[in-house]
């Protein structure tokens, strides 16, 4: 096949930005954030909600250098939610049949989340801690913890269903997983009820797979409460015009 001299030099930008970017990502800044990343999550691991002057100590670098790559609390804290969640963020699926793809995810993220639990935990308690001071008047300008990596890896799971269930009953159904699938379910689940993760992780695909057939039960027999209804429309049009009367049609 022939390339042409443009394809050639845009397919040779492509190639170059593709290797600054991984020169990038293993540079000597790259290898900073990581070792800042590690001494937070280490000090998560020990039940701390670490602040950037916290994780500035714990990896022996100045408080400018920390600064300069977690200008806050909440970006820092984000930073290692991200790092704990790692691969779970790229999750695809190549399966069609939702309750397969809900059940790859689920048994997929589960033991990951376990292992960063504590991460994950003090992201959830910095939320919680931002929330009762935010209400009180006392949470200033701080930059909020932003949370919800859950809604697009759940609506990438029971995407095969967009075009089964309106918009309300997929969003619905969406809202109800993601009760299930997250730090929370973990506190529900393990601290409240004792479970190891082997059978929260059980709990959680049984009640994943009991939504889905309960979304899909409820399109069906909305599907079928309309179509009688058109029928019955039908019928009562079809009378009225045996009798002379007239219908008007909308």
């Amino acid at each position: 096949m022939v390339v042409s001299g443009q394809e050639q030099r845009l397919t040779g930008r492509k190639g170059k930005v593709r290797d600054d970017k991984a020169r990038a990502d293993r540079g000597p800044r790259a290898r900073m954030r990581k070792i800042m990343l590690d001494a937070g999550m280490l000090l998560m691991q020990n039940g701390i909600i670490p602040s950037v002057s916290d994780v500035a100590e714990a990896a022996q670098v100045s408080r400018a250098t920390a600064y300069r790559y977690f200008a806050t609390q909440a970006s820092l804290i984000q930073a290692a939610v991200d790092e704990a969640l790692g691969p779970i963020l790229a999750w695809k699926s190549e399966s069609q049949d939702p309750e397969e793809r809900v059940t790859q995810l689920v048994t997929f993220a589960y033991p990951r989340m376990e292992f960063y639990e504590a991460t994950l935990k003090a992201a959830l308690r910095l939320a919680l801690d931002q929330w009762a001071r935010k209400h009180a008047g006392t949470l200033g300008d701080e930059a909020p913890m932003v949370r919800g990596h859950r809604i697009a890896l759940l609506n990438s799971a029971v995407a095969p269903l967009k075009g089964v269930l309106n918009r309300q009953g997929f969003d619905r159904l969406t809202q109800a997983l993601s009760l299930i699938f997250g730090t929370e379910a973990f506190v529900v689940l393990k601290d409240i009820w004792g479970l190891d993760r082997k059978r929260a992780q059980e709990v959680a695909l049984w009640t994943c797979h009991a939504l889905i057939q309960a979304a899909l039960a409820e399109a069906s027999t909305g599907k079928a409460r309309a179509g009688t209804a058109r029928r019955n429309g039908a019928r009562s049009a079809s009378a009225l015009l045996k009798k002379g009367g007239r219908v008007k049609i909308k």
